[in-house]
């Protein structure tokens, strides 16, 4: 890692520009300040606590004028608690539900990238890094500490026919900090994704290869295709994978991951649904340890790790946009889930999620959202999470 960084502040000197071209760049509109105040309740059956966190995360950096093709971007994060009144991952506070923001002040993004005129780039030192719509792979942007890795990504641009994607990772810097025992994986991963354009719309082929050296159950080898499209007014996604033990991991596991869905969408308006099924055999699931999580199998995160016997999330949703709103646009969501084991017919219940977003002003917005999770008979404990945020976007 440190390697890796080193090599990354070296390669950004003579990418970066006197700071007088800087400013006749425009440098101010390269600023990075983002500020994201968060309320989080978690009311969870069997903890004798309420969990009420009051936290405040901040994004500051920037990121240079592309010179040459070359771009310099440094990013720092700090979360601070606010309200503490909750279990943070790190420090113990018994009878408290879970809220996962820790503390912590850290560099989140240290890289340096060349673009080609094709589209070709490559992106060297600590950073984002995202795979499809996220469920694979992604900087799980809902938790206040996002995640990130120090990597080198080489892109195919629009050159070629076929889009290629090809990523090592040599660390990974997950949500929970240094401080946490996981909060850094020692990383010799691969990841890989081809994609191109059919009458059918976009196909992808991707493999990501997780081996962990510190984490060995969160070691394994994925190998996937994609199809993704639109007909007329209805958006679809389908996608089959399959999964199985690799590098470090001391598992003997083949598993396999599905997910068909469609949305119908008419101005504003958009509904659908779908079926996600992860895979398990009765001692191993389906795992997606870099995955934004929060995006999929409900918004109360019951599921972030895949239960043994596997899990199938059978969904509807809808959402609706009110761009003419006062003061600002409007969007609000709904979506229900019903949970079940992908092996034997264990209920684990189901589960309501809303969000309602508004745009105050061009760079201030606020967010409501909840989820009621509600147990089946063979399921995790009943719970409810509220949200209220305030984001600043400079």
């Amino acid at each position: 890692m440190k390697a890796l960084l080193l090599a990354t502040a070296a390669l950004a000197v003579p990418a970066m520009a006197p700071a007088s071209a800087l400013a006749d760049d425009g440098l101010a509109d390269n600023l990075i300040l983002n500020m994201r105040l968060r309320y989080e309740n978690v009311d969870q059956d069997g903890l004798a606590e309420t969990a009420s966190a009051l936290t405040l995360r901040t994004r500051f950096g920037f990121e240079t004028p592309r010179r040459n093709g070359f771009s310099v971007l440094l990013e720092g994060e700090n979360t601070t608690h606010l309200i503490d009144d909750f279990a943070d991952t790190i420090t113990p506070n018994p009878g408290y539900p879970v809220v996962a923001d820790p503390e912590v002040t850290e560099l989140n993004r240290v890289q340096i990238s060349w673009t080609g005129e094709t589209g070709a780039g490559v992106t060297l030192g600590r950073q984002w890094f995202v795979l499809g719509d996220q469920r694979f792979a992604g900087p799980v942007g809902f938790r206040q500490n996002s995640q990130s890795v120090d990597a080198i990504r080489i892109g195919s641009g629009d050159a070629w026919p076929v889009t290629l994607d090809y990523t090592y990772i040599d660390r990974v810097h997950r949500i929970f900090g240094d401080d946490h025992p996981l909060g850094e994986l020692d990383s010799a991963s691969h990841a890989g994704e081809a994609r191109v354009d059919t009458p059918l719309g976009e196909v992808a082929a991707f493999a990501l290869l997780l081996d962990f050296d510190n984490a060995p159950a969160l070691s394994s080898q994925t190998l996937g295709l994609r199809l993704t499209g639109t007909h007329e007014a209805i958006a679809y996604r389908f996608e089959l994978a399959n999964q199985s033990d690799y590098g470090a991991s001391t598992g003997d596991f083949d598993l396999t991951y599905l997910r068909a869905e469609a949305d119908y969408r008419s101005g504003n308006l958009s509904v659908g649904g779908g079926i996600e099924v992860l895979g398990g055999d009765g001692v191993q699931g389906f795992q997606t340890p870099l995955a934004t999580l929060h995006k999929f199998q409900g918004a109360a995160d019951v599921f972030l790790s895949t239960p043994a016997e596997g899990l199938r999330d059978l969904y509807v949703r809808g959402s609706w946009r009110f761009p003419d709103a006062a003061p600002g646009p409007v969007s609000l969501g709904l979506a229900w889930h019903d949970f079940a084991s992908d092996d034997g017919d264990i209920d684990y219940g189901s589960e309501i999620d809303f969000v309602a977003g508004l745009a105050l002003t061009g760079r201030l917005s606020a967010e409501a959202k909840a989820a009621v999770f509600d147990g089946g008979a063979g399921g995790p404990a009943d719970r409810t999470k509220i949200w209220l945020s305030l984001v600043f976007d400079y």
